[in-house]
């Protein structure tokens, strides 16, 4: 019994660290946090207007990104790690978990 309870304790830490990778649920509160300290100087969260980088209003229904590429979780995490067009990378700034959050949050935009 001691064995098979542990099996499921290295299974469900295995899996929480694999969706944490994979781009995990995040919180939309906590991201709302990250992304008024972190991100807002540049980005409306209101609005699609410009501010120094694109409004950020229901980012998650356009049909794609400034880059041409789909808005996916997978795809927006690696705008937020890689940066560009003046944007810094934020793959180092931000955590795993911080990330997830603001993603989260942005799918309520």
């Amino acid at each position: 019994m001691k064995k098979s309870l542990i099996a499921v304790g290295c299974f469900v830490a295995l899996l929480a660290a694999g969706q944490d990778k994979k781009g995990g649920a995040g919180d939309a509160t906590k991201g709302k946090d990250v992304f008024e300290s972190n991100c807002s100087v540049c980005h409306n969260a209101d609005s699609t207007e410009k501010k120094m980088g694109p409004g950020l209003k229901g980012l998650f229904k356009h049909d794609k990104l400034a880059n041409g590429k789909k808005p996916t979780e997978a795809n927006i995490k690696a705008v937020i790690n890689d940066g560009g067009n003046g944007m810094p990378s934020y793959a180092d700034m931000l955590t795993a978990e911080e990330k997830n959050n603001v993603i989260a949050y942005l799918k309520t935009l």
